[in-house]
């Protein structure tokens, strides 16, 4: 065992307490209009598909106006229950310091419940300023039993993890379909300038252009072209207010009376079994509303919701007003294409209104890209996700990140959506799926976090619940009964996606506790060096390790075929916390393991589920200097002990003990000019002979498959090859 010392800066704490004052109006404001180019970009878009997707085929425009009128009853109070009232008023509430997103509740459940599945939980962890683990309010006997409840059986935990893997994949899903929905909808304004045939060989290859052109400008990093975002959004949404103002006063003013929820069930009188299906199409009106809670982190909670009440909804509502008085006195309309947005649009300023709903579609598509990078790799910090090479493209704005394979394969599956549907129907179906299924984790989720966090009656969390939930899977099942008409593709790659996360965490979980049960201990490792005769060469040697204890598998297998290490070594364990960030000041916990001449340290690095590793020569550079700080702190603390008790003969007097201090940093200093050598696993995993069919496939194929073409651990930790030294490890689990 080994004593572990916090080394921590209280100034940070002190900082990070004052972060969380209100900032000024003026600042406030900036940040909403910041968010429009980065959260609203996805709704902000939707105008351009929605009428287009749920006219498509199940239901027609008739004279009787019922069918317009109805859609547009149905816009107006989906967008106004679930984005306005469920997102900006609960759910944005239910952030993790300031961070929002399904990581971030299942991270707030996993504090204040014991059902998190991440191995090397630890007391200290709860010392983390990000921490604050329990409210000062005391739990209620009905939310103590339900949390019992949930801790007590294992199945649940599962259960959990599974749920959030599901939104993840779902999130990733929209990651490929909106940029091409996106895209495609904003080009098809071509269609009115075309002839049917035409266009079918316009558009399409448009559409892949500049999704192509899209993903291959990912690798210079947002911040380039990122402050055009928002001036382009605010551009579009004034446009679509000022578009639908003026149709509204055209073609007809009166239209305000179709928001009534009469219309609702007149329609679905009138449709019935068709409607249902059509509702497919105006749920499209709400997709985006998740990045509002997604990209809290980057905003807050008052600008998000001044940016959304103020402006967004107001906009969307009145573009979608505008497309309905124009529907209303155009009967004569039939084909698909002319029930779009850009019938709608005057003559005179349909060109400009393209190129802008062009830019618009641009926009929206990088922050879905942008997003698709973040959960991914908050994906890998539960243990969820192969290896990726993460790289940073802003050395000033913290967390713009870019995933070169991931990319490619983005890129490659919008081209082939573009390729394969060719229309917005079936990708709005497909879109429609994903998108409410976010939705459906995230309510269940918050539920969840009204108990145990906010400690609120559990009859209040059910009808929370059973208000939001109900009207999402009513949307859900109309989506669901277009399986072959687009729907399809969600589910495939949640399936997918599904099974790589899976395998992924399950044979991580088995390899964990393989670690585990086969480690040594340091007096095994001391006596081993009497009997083999171990030398010790200049340097220091950074051993990564999956255990927070003891000597690790691999480098018991190494000492022991090669009875030589560096005079400083180092057991680096890299964990992951349930918090979103890890202050740089608390990101260490060093301690000795063994005798103190013998040199040999542990150090713990801690990351939440939204921090970046930092590149090689930052991390070894804060490494050195942090058990620097704690050889000095550890020496300090010994010298204040001593002079407390008055004791001068046991081990010195604290004169000695800073010599004794001053050698050890002269020690580490020069192991450090010496060269820095990376001590990794290589792991080759197979299945026990007995095990059962499922297992075999899970470990033999499908994870050493994803092990044998995902990155290598030293690419993912940064490790230069010319320092990397390499322990072949076979686990039977």
């Amino acid at each position: 065992m080994f004593s572990c010392t916090l080394v921590m800066d209280t100034e940070s704490r002190k900082f990070l307490g004052s972060a969380t004052k209100k900032n000024s109006w003026r600042s406030t404001l900036i940040l909403a209009y910041q968010s429009l180019g980065v959260v609203y970009g996805d709704l902000s878009i939707s105008p351009l598909y929605v009428f287009k997707s749920t006219f498509a085929e199940d239901i027609s425009h008739s004279h009787s106006n019922v069918e317009v009128f109805g859609v547009l009853a149905f816009v107006f109070w989906t967008l106004t229950l679930i984005p306005l009232l469920k997102y900006v008023f609960i759910v944005l509430r239910a952030d993790d310091n300031g961070e929002g997103g399904t990581f971030a509740l299942y991270s707030l459940i996993c504090r204040h419940a014991n059902v998190s599945l991440l191995p090397n939980r630890q007391a200290a962890d709860e010392e983390l300023s990000t921490y604050r683990s329990e409210s000062s309010v005391e739990m209620k006997k009905s939310c103590s039993m339900i949390k019992i409840w949930l801790e007590n059986h294992k199945k649940m935990h599962t259960a959990l993890l599974i749920v959030v893997m599901l939104g993840t994949c779902m999130v990733i899903g929209d990651g490929v379909l909106i940029p091409a929905i996106s895209v495609f909808s904003a080009v098809q304004g071509l269609e009115l300038s075309m002839s049917n045939v035409q266009h079918q060989y316009v558009v399409v290859p448009i559409t892949c252009i500049i999704i192509i052109c899209l993903f291959m400008l990912q690798h210079y990093g947002t911040h380039r072209i990122g402050f055009l975002f928002a001036p382009i959004i605010l551009a579009w949404l004034l446009c679509i207010s000022a578009i639908g103002t003026y149709n509204i006063i055209r073609w007809n003013p009166h239209i305000y009376h179709a928001l009534s929820p009469y219309y609702m069930f007149k329609f679905l009188k009138k449709t019935r079994e068709g409607g249902w299906k059509s509702l497919g199409g105006i749920l499209l009106c709400i997709t985006g509303s998740e990045a509002m809670f997604a990209d809290l982190g980057h905003f807050s909670y008052t600008s998000i919701q001044i940016a959304f009440t103020a402006l967004v909804y107001p906009a969307l509502i009145l573009g979608y007003m505008g497309q309905a008085a124009y529907l209303s006195k155009h009967h004569e309309i039939k084909t698909t294409y002319m029930i779009g947005f850009y019938a709608s649009v005057p003559d005179s300023g349909r060109w400009p209104v393209l190129l802008l709903a062009i830019l618009a579609s641009i926009a929206g598509s990088q922050a879905i890209i942008s997003g698709t990078f973040s959960i991914i790799n908050q994906s890998h910090s539960l243990g969820c996700f192969p290896r990726v090479k993460v790289l940073h493209t802003s050395k000033k704005i913290h967390g713009q990140i870019y995933i070169p394979e991931i990319n490619w394969m983005l890129m490659s599956l919008c081209v082939a959506v573009a390729l394969g549907f060719r229309d917005t129907k079936q990708m709005g179906n497909a879109s429609g799926l994903a998108v409410m299924t976010v939705m459906m984790v995230t309510t269940c989720l918050t539920s969840l976090v009204m108990i145990l966090c906010w400690h609120k009656p559990p009859l209040l969390a059910l009808a929370f619940v059973l208000t939001f939930g109900s009207i999402e899977i009513f949307y859900f099942s109309a989506s669901l009964v277009k399986f072959l008409e687009g729907a399809w593709l969600p589910i495939l790659l949640a399936f997918f996606l599904m099974i790589i996360m899976f395998v992924w965490h399950y044979a991580t979980m088995k390899k964990h506790e393989h670690d585990l049960y086969n480690k040594v201990s340091i007096e095994w490792l001391l006596a081993l060096g009497d009997t083999l005769g171990i030398a010790r060469v200049p340097g220091i040697g950074l051993v990564y390790t999956d255990v927070i204890s003891c000597v690790p598998a691999n480098f018991s297998r190494f000492v022991t075929n090669l009875p030589a290490f560096h005079k400083i070594l180092v057991f680096v364990c890299i964990k992951y916390v349930p918090v979103p960030f890890v202050p740089p000041a608390e990101r260490y916990l060093l301690g000795r393991v063994g005798p103190a001449d013998e040199r040999l340290y542990r150090c713990i690095v801690r990351y939440g589920y939204r921090d970046i590793h930092q590149n090689n020569d930052s991390f070894e550079t804060e490494l050195v200097s942090s058990l620097a700080e704690f050889i000095t702190y550890e020496g300090e603390e010994y010298k204040q002990s001593i002079q407390s008790a008055n004791i001068t003969d046991s081990n010195g007097p604290p004169e000695i003990i800073g010599m004794v201090v001053k050698g050890e940093l002269e020690e580490l200093k020069e192991a450090q000019e010496a060269g820095t050598a990376f001590i990794l696993g290589r792991s080759h995993v197979w299945a026990k002979p007995a095990s059962s069919l499922l297992k075999k496939l899970a470990i033999n194929v499908a994870y050493n498959f994803l092990r044998r073409n995902c990155r290598g651990p030293d690419v993912a930790l940064g490790v230069p090859p010319a320092s990397l030294l390499e322990v072949g490890m076979v686990y039977v689990l």
